[in-house]
């Protein structure tokens, strides 16, 4: 488990993690999936008790196929009490659809922000927009304006803050000037992405050293990629900075089509128990349950149900033919089954 920092920073011992599985983890997916089935695993995560998830995108389909459907998605989301949904918009044209479709609806879809997004490096933002950084920048600002008029909350993205995979190494104070003007636009926090999965420690607490030279941890996020198995010490490596969000992706889903070699998102079952421990799903040899896990001994999560998020992280794996990558998820699981049969066992003894 993750122990609590003691350096002076925020003293607040609540995280909070945004689910953004249903976009950023499925968005590389090649086979397609229905509306049905993206709406289905938002609603699961919403019931586990996750109350920040990026639901979709309004991409065009030409350039990211999986986020075709996103207005089918939101029609099918059961509106779960303080849960905060939200929708990637790259442009103008993307915050119009999604204003269009809370206007014309009796029940609008439970929007409450949008996220927008840019890199650290021109490289990767001519791969990613076909425009560089301050291009991009330039495009985004009326967009958010935009939003903020109409009552969204915007949260921003920066992309490769470590690694570019078309540039390499990436200077810090690009990525503190990048997140800076994010921030001077309206964005409420800006989510640091270490899109290649390349971070340690060490180049992770550089870039955070630099950006916090004139930003709030405060409004600051880290959004770790687990390619190289470093994505929970980076994780504790901020919270030791006094970050207090953080991006997963249930079952470890993810990659980046942008990203050539990049693995998933963190997996937000393995993030909620370095965080909480075996606190979040009983001591050894307790029956298994599904009721909520509000707060471990070091760290508060929010109403989250470790259990119920490992059955979730199964379920999209399974659909989408493959294992879950979350070892939380799996060592939950395992007991789950075993106390199945242990269970099974003693009442065929009867």
């Amino acid at each position: 488990m993750l122990p609590r920092h003691s350096q002076s920073r925020p003293a607040s011992s609540f995280v909070k993690i945004v689910e953004v599985g249903p976009r950023d983890g499925l968005q590389n997916e090649q086979r397609p999936i229905s509306p049905a089935i993206k709406a289905e695993l938002i609603n699961r995560l919403a019931r586990a008790g996750m109350r920040n998830i990026e639901v979709g995108s309004f991409v065009s389909p030409k350039w990211v196929p999986q986020m075709a459907g996103t207005s089918e998605v939101l029609s099918l989301i059961e509106p779960v009490a303080n849960a905060s949904y939200s929708v990637l918009v790259p442009n103008q044209k993307g915050l119009d659809d999604v204003l269009n479709l809370l206007s014309r609806n009796s029940s609008p879809p439970p929007i409450t922000e949008i996220a927008v997004f840019t890199s650290a490096t021109d490289a990767f933002s001519k791969a990613n927009t076909n425009a560089t950084v301050a291009e991009s920048l330039a495009r985004l600002a009326p967009v958010v304006r935009v939003a903020l008029d109409a009552g969204l909350r915007v949260r921003g993205y920066v992309s490769v803050i470590i690694t570019c995979p078309y540039s390499g190494r990436v200077d810090p104070r690009r990525v503190r000037e990048v997140a800076r003007e994010l921030l001077k636009m309206g964005c409420y926090e800006v989510s640091l992405g270490d899109t290649t999965g390349a971070g340690t420690p060490a180049s992770v607490r550089a870039v955070l050293e630099e950006v916090t030279k004139d930003i709030s941890v405060s409004q600051l996020a880290g959004h770790f990629h687990d390619t190289n198995g470093t994505a929970l010490a980076n994780i504790k490596t901020a919270l030791d900075f006094g970050l207090r969000a953080f991006d997963a992706s249930v079952g470890g889903l993810g990659g980046c089509p942008y990203s050539p070699g990049a693995t998933g998102n963190v997996a937000t079952e393995d993030v909620v128990y370095a965080l909480m421990g075996e606190d979040s799903y009983g001591d050894v040899g307790e029956p298994y349950s599904d009721s909520p896990v509000v707060q471990g001994p070091a760290w508060d999560v929010g109403p989250v149900s470790l259990p119920l998020l490992a059955d979730t992280g199964s379920w999209i794996s399974s659909v989408l033919t493959r294992e879950t990558t979350s070892r939380a998820g799996k060592a939950l699981l395992a007991r789950k089954e075993r106390e199945r049969r242990l269970s099974e066992s003693a009442q065929a003894k009867l």
